[in-house]
């Protein structure tokens, strides 16, 4: 099992935003997976992309340049 860490969570309102999120930033080799959204946060879909949180701003540009919408971005241990 995996330590927990502190992570940037990013929800999505669709499913479809999300797996546009994933395929875009492996174009793009950006950091970060995708996870089911953890308990502890509510989300219009069931998924959500897990980044370090150091990479906000490089996940944030490539969801800008892609036009991808967030429903919300949370700070969790995952």
């Amino acid at each position: 099992m995996r330590k927990k860490e502190s992570k940037l969570v990013v929800t999505f309102h669709t499913t479809a935003d999300a797996m546009a999120m994933e395929k875009t930033c492996k174009e793009k080799n950006a950091p970060g997976r995708l996870i089911p959204v953890p308990r502890a946060i509510s989300a219009g879909c069931g998924l959500a992309w897990c980044a370090a949180l150091e990479e906000r701003e490089a996940i944030l540009s490539v969801m800008g340049e892609a036009g991808i919408e967030s429903e919300a971005l949370h700070e969790c241990m995952v």
